[in-house]
């Protein structure tokens, strides 16, 4: 027992001269402990008489299999008593090893952590018995040290042999495997300041050194225009959110940095500019009002050749060619001779909403909810919206804010792609979002720091990405709604080299638009 002791110091004077006011998990760890053997109180005897408690010492390996769980296997040697017919209580030799499964309570971080255990082993005693044995028992774990354990532990042992059920006591000194230098180092905590001086602190300013309102997390707006700086496409030009930030001057739906014409009302499919009109037979009247567009004409016969050999309505509809715009279709007069099914006076074949009744100033479509934009163009057809918004209302400044706030939120367990419990709250925010404006689209991104290997930061980017989409689908939301990419380290939003920075660029986005 003196040397087992002597053991036990040695081993712990080792660990506190490594002591950094850290406590980390053992991967691996060596066992020494002295144990008291109780073979009798569990045979016949009794559990208070201690003087016929024997001595003896446990030297084991332990191996941390996860998080709660451990795998220990001691080897036992120690003196126990036997009684025996016509004979007085022997003193015998036990030899013991076991397998033992370690649950912990506690995460193996924590300074006091208890346990469970099971196992199997086998004991051989001094005569040749050999017998199997099962332990159960309970144990606790405090630290000493960040490689050092202080264990005690107690164990009933059922046994396959008659009369040696026993119990085990033990108590001793667990040493950590683990390389000092392998072990994460102290980050010092940094000092919380306000670099640029706008009222934000650095650890939540978006932009800690470009000063800008508390409204768009400090990050500066030179034209005013309520969108930050780093996400205006036309950043000096006051603009609409809906378009970047940038504006539509002409008021067609296409923002001036992408519009050919921005001056003048146009399409999409002529690149902003207005349609071109044509004269395909060159007789000086336009085509959109040329009655005979393939046959060169006279100005005063509307295009059409002066001389008329005969009346002809080649299509029997009562209009005659030279006055039918389509005259080998029936129609009707109020469109020229063309078929218009719905009779608005627009022409099937130049009306967009050829089976709704429209204007002629919408191509012949209606605007049901009169906000302005017709049925055609309209994402919210029955919702009066803005055109910048493709006719649906507009989200609220407070519903932003949320999507906002939620980029720096939404929190991940270190190198995973798992949340921690307190993102789930900011997810349901969103999502809730999502369930109030069924027309929008939510683009997810991903963004780590420059910590780690470029790849590694790519991949872990749009897993995380995804996890968000993969949560708000199994809420119930359309993943034809959703999207997600991930950027890894590309995108900074602040300094890499400071915690702060890092802890700012660690972020996912979520980026709402009408499609």
């Amino acid at each position: 027992m003196k040397h087992l002791f002597l053991t036990i110091s040695l081993l712990l004077c080792l660990s506190l001269s490594q002591l950094s006011g850290q406590n980390y998990p053992l991967d691996q760890g060596i066992s020494v402990r002295a144990v008291f053997m109780d073979y009798q109180s569990q045979n016949g005897g009794n559990l208070t008489e201690f003087q016929a408690y024997h001595h003896g010492f446990e030297l084991g390996y332990q191996k941390m299999l996860s998080d709660n769980f451990n795998l220990y296997v001691p080897f036992k040697a120690g003196v126990v008593n036997k009684s025996e017919a016509n004979t007085e209580c022997l003193h015998k030799s036990v030899y013991g090893l076991d397998a033992q499964l370690q649950y912990l309570f506690q995460k193996p971080t924590a300074i006091v952590s208890p346990f469970v255990l099971g196992g199997i082993g086998g004991v051989y005693e001094q005569d040749g018995d050999l017998n199997v044995q099962f332990p159960l028992g309970v144990g606790l774990q405090y630290t000493l040290a960040p490689n050092a354990r202080l264990v005690w532990q107690s164990e009933y042992r059922v046994s396959l042999a008659e009369d040696r059920n026993n119990l085990h006591h033990g108590i001793g000194f667990i040493y950590g495997l683990n390389k000092m230098d392998k072990l994460p180092k102290k980050v010092e905590k940094e000092t919380v300041g306000d670099r640029d001086g706008d009222g934000l602190e650095d650890d939540i300013d978006l932009c800690p050194d470009m000063a800008g309102p508390i409204e768009l997390n400090g990050c500066p707006d030179k034209d005013g225009d309520g969108i930050a700086d780093y996400k205006d496409k036309c950043p000096n030009y006051v603009g609409l959110e809906a378009f970047d930030g940038c504006p539509d001057s002409d008021g067609d739906g296409i923002s001036d940095n992408d519009d050919e014409c921005p001056n003048m009302a146009g399409t999409v499919a002529n690149n902003g500019c207005p349609k071109k009109e044509s004269d395909r037979d060159g007789d000086g009247v336009l085509d959109k009002d040329d009655r005979c567009p393939d046959r060169a004409g006279a100005v005063s016969n509307n295009g059409c050749p002066q001389v008329i050999v005969q009346a002809a309505d080649s299509d029997g509809d009562g209009i005659v060619d030279n006055d039918d715009r389509c005259p080998n279709t029936p129609g009707v007069s109020s469109a020229q001779g063309c078929p218009d099914r719905d009779g608005d006076g627009v022409a099937d074949a130049s009306d967009k909403c050829p089976t709704l009744p429209g204007l002629r100033t919408y191509n012949g479509c209606p605007d049901s909810d009169g906000d302005g934009l017709d049925d055609s163009r309209d994402r919210c057809p029955n919702q009066a919206g803005s055109v910048d918004n493709n006719g649906c209302p507009g989200m609220n400044a407070a519903d932003k804010q949320v999507l906002e706030v939620a980029m720096r939120a939404v929190q991940f367990d270190s190198g995973k792609a798992t949340f921690k419990s307190e993102s789930y709250r900011v997810l349901n925010q969103v999502l809730d979002i999502m369930q109030r404006y069924p027309n929008y689209f939510i683009s997810i991104e991903g963004h780590t720091d420059s910590s780690g290997g470029s790849s590694l930061n790519q991949s872990l980017s749009e897993k995380r990405a995804k996890a968000c989409k993969d949560y708000l689908v199994n809420k119930g939301i359309s993943s034809s709604r959703l999207s997600y990419v991930g950027y890894g380290e590309a995108r900074p939003i602040a300094d890499n080299s400071t915690e702060t920075g890092r802890k700012l660029n660690r972020r996912v986005e979520f980026n709402a638009s009408i499609r």
